[in-house]
């Protein structure tokens, strides 16, 4: 799109969003619409030509190092003709196994710079689920943080092949760090550039795994670009910003949103190897940083960590980030005094994003009708129970109405043809199985978010669960988050999770919850409290009382051991409670109790 039709775009944005918002989306539109224009920029291209502009200005922070622009740059190239020297061709793979530093951002960017694929993996994974990720990616080469080598070793007796080793951050014959040391930092030539294009894979980022073993995510250099355009954009990032990313570098909002979107801009990042409330907002201050990014349960965090004489005396302007629930919004924004927050809901496989621009409380975003061909969304209906698109007498899928909740999908294809592009990921069934075809149309193919959403009367987009979270129980559906948030709401309740277990002999599954509780948690205010929230066929069957939750690393909650081992007490050794069918009165669960239940003499 040219500059006039920018321009002219403009009245299309403004009637349903503030000025600011209107800026914001043609800034996002103009700088990736340039992205088509050079199939041969990459975004290392974008970090150099600002190191001609600004050499000096700060591009990566941390506590262990800092890289300007000209270091960051340099340091790319290095990457770049050491992934040349190592013999690594076009779409070998090589596993980054580092901590959240600058050097991370670095390495990937240098060596899918002349064609390499740069596998991010997961420093908290062990044994058999780190050679997955390992195998999957049929990498010949593995870059390990010398700290991390006995974890490496772990997975060595399941690997499919031995691939090469390069010991980063500690010296020794395998060491990488004095070859990087010893090679030319400056511009790659046209014949060391290989013909590499926005269209080649750049990246593998791997499923987060709350349900089985992850999944390696195809990311080519134009989404990289995408993604930072429509960051850069839609915060209408500066060089004058920092952003404190305490996420993990290994994720797609942490290792490419955050930090590309301030590098699109000539921005500054702040990498903190991890998310500490304590020391959130003394880190913000410290670095004098302007916008954060968020995700999952964060907020929340920090909302009920003891007050910080620091969290009102920042300077920041925006919180951008997806997961931030409507029940804590407003409570959040107010508290810490952050004057904008950017919503956003993507994948990172997914074909589609949405932004909620204008800032309403508890929706994840809406698509502008200017942009409707290049955020190809829909919601159809669902079969709750069968986790499938209910089907009309004509084969085709049924769109749910303003209000109704169904899954969200985005059409596959390009922004030409009204579609999104999917990539996959490197397990052709895996790919396969998330698309849905025959759907709106005869032939088409569509993405499976496998997320339950609802669109309201102003065309905003709210997340309502995920496909499986949400179960039926007494004829009714029930969502798992809805019923979390009310839980989380109540008295002296620090953590919970909330999921469906199957009872023999009982259609759809009972509810349950487990609840991290402070010394004061009182089961009978808990069921009162309850009771003010939600219908009586949403309270929680079952409770069991844990001492912590086993979450992700970016904070998302692990159900399935917890669905497996049930309300039964000789796998849990956790209190466990059943809430009473006559007086709703939360009582405990014994042996004698477990069996009453199963074999069907308590009614649910």
């Amino acid at each position: 799109m040219n500059t006039d039709a920018i321009e002219q775009s403009a009245d299309s944005l403004r009637p349903r969003a503030k000025p600011s918002a209107a800026k914001s989306w043609l800034k996002a539109i103009e700088l990736t619409s340039r992205i088509e224009a050079n199939p041969s920029r990459l975004f290392a291209d974008v970090v150099e030509d600002w190191a001609a502009r600004q050499p000096d200005r700060a591009a990566l922070i941390s506590q262990a190092e800092t890289f300007s622009y000209r270091t960051l740059a340099e340091r790319i190239n290095r990457y770049a003709r050491w992934a040349l020297a190592a013999g690594i061709e076009p779409g070998d793979t090589v596993c980054l196994l580092l901590p959240s530093r600058p050097d991370y951002i670095a390495a990937w960017l240098g060596i899918s710079k002349v064609g390499g694929v740069a596998a991010l993996i997961n420093t908290r994974l062990v044994g058999l689920s780190l050679s997955h990720c390992i195998n999957v990616a049929d990498a010949d080469h593995v870059i390990l943080a010398g700290d991390l080598a006995g974890v490496f070793e772990t997975a060595l007796p399941y690997l499919n092949r031995a691939p090469k080793i390069w010991i980063h951050g500690r010296g020794g014959e395998a060491s990488i760090d004095p070859m990087l040391d010893g090679i030319d930092g400056s511009p790659l030539s046209p014949a060391e550039r290989r013909a590499v294009t926005i269209s080649d894979r750049a990246l593998l980022i791997y499923t987060s795994g709350t349900t089985g073993l992850p999944k390696a995510a195809s990311v080519s250099h134009r989404r990289i670009l995408n993604w930072g355009g429509w960051f850069a954009g839609l915060t209408n990032a500066s060089p004058e910003d920092r952003l404190y990313d305490c996420l993990p570098l290994f994720h797609s909002v942490g290792g490419i949103v955050a930090p590309c979107s301030m590098l699109t801009a000539g921005a500054s990042v702040v990498l903190a190897e991890k998310f500490s409330a304590s020391q959130f907002w003394s880190d913000i201050v410290r670095w004098d940083c302007t916008l954060f990014q968020y995700i999952g349960e964060l907020c929340r965090y920090l909302l009920k960590a003891p007050v910080s004489e620091l969290e009102n005396r920042h300077r920041l302007r925006l919180a951008c980030g997806n997961g931030l629930r409507g029940d804590i919004w407003e409570a959040f924004q107010a508290r810490f005094a952050i004057p904008r927050i950017l919503e956003f809901y993507a994948a990172t496989e997914g074909n589609f994003s949405l932004y909620n621009v204008e800032g309403r409380p508890g929706a994840i975003g809406r698509i502008p009708p200017l942009l409707a061909h290049r955020f190809p969304a829909a919601i159809v209906r669902l079969d709750a129970e069968l986790g499938v698109p209910v089907r009309a007498e004509n084969g085709l899928c049924i769109p749910c109405a303003r209000g109704e909740i169904g899954e969200a999908i985005g059409r596959i294809g390009t922004a030409d043809d009204g579609g999104g592009r999917f990539e996959g990921y490197t397990d052709k069934d895996e790919t396969e199985k998330k698309i849905l075809r025959d759907v709106l149309a005869p032939g088409d193919a569509w993405f499976r978010t496998g997320d339950l959403m609802r669109l309201d009367e102003s065309g905003f987009f709210h997340f309502v669960d995920r496909v499986g979270d949400t179960f039926r129980w007494k004829g009714e559906n029930v969502a798992t988050s809805e019923v979390n948030e009310a839980i989380l709401d109540g008295p002296d309740v620090i953590d919970a999770t909330t999921y469906g277990v199957e009872i023999p002999g009982a259609d759809g599954r009972a509810g349950m919850a487990a609840i991290v509780a402070g010394d004061r948690f009182d089961l009978t205010e808990f069921r009162n409290h309850l009771s003010r929230r939600l219908p009586a066929y949403a309270h929680p069957v079952f409770v069991r009382i844990s001492a912590a939750l086993e979450t992700t690393e970016t904070f998302k909650q692990k159900k399935q051991q917890l669905s497996r081992e049930g309300f039964d007490p000789r796998l849990v050794t956790d209190p466990l409670f059943l809430r009473d069918p006559e007086s709703g009165v939360y009582l405990p669960i014994g042996a004698a109790d477990y069996a009453r239940i199963v074999d069907g003499r308590v009614r649910l």
